[in-house]
């Protein structure tokens, strides 16, 4: 059985939202970001932290691919979509790509046994 690629982006994003005058205008916005990001680049994405704080969000998101330049170039355009939605402020921003060639195999699932 051949090996291949298995390239795994993750990224976490520290907003300061300055419209948010309470908690449930600050998880109205950050729905909004949650939604409209997932729907344009079908990623895994969620709110991770500073949960408590009215002004300020913690988003994490992942993707997989095969393209370690195609992963990176979507997390960058990922990153891009949420600061330029204008619905809160890029404070940081994270990445990290990893790459997985040889993972081991414990179990190995054949379709055609």
């Amino acid at each position: 059985m051949k090996n291949s690629d298995m390239v795994v982006g993750v990224g976490l994003i520290e907003l300061y939202i300055h419209e948010s005058r309470s908690l449930k205008d600050k998880r109205g916005i950050l729905r909004s970001i949650l939604r409209r990001t997932q729907n344009e680049f079908n990623i895994s994405i969620a709110e991770v932290g500073e949960n408590d704080d009215w002004k300020k969000g913690q988003i994490g998101f992942s993707m997989v691919g095969n393209d370690k330049s195609y992963i990176n170039s979507k997390m960058d355009k990922a990153l891009r979509f949420i600061d330029e939605l204008y619905l809160a402020e890029v404070v940081s921003s994270r990445f990290e790509i990893l790459n997985y060639s040889d993972i081991a195999v414990v179990g190995e699932y054949d379709s055609d046994s």
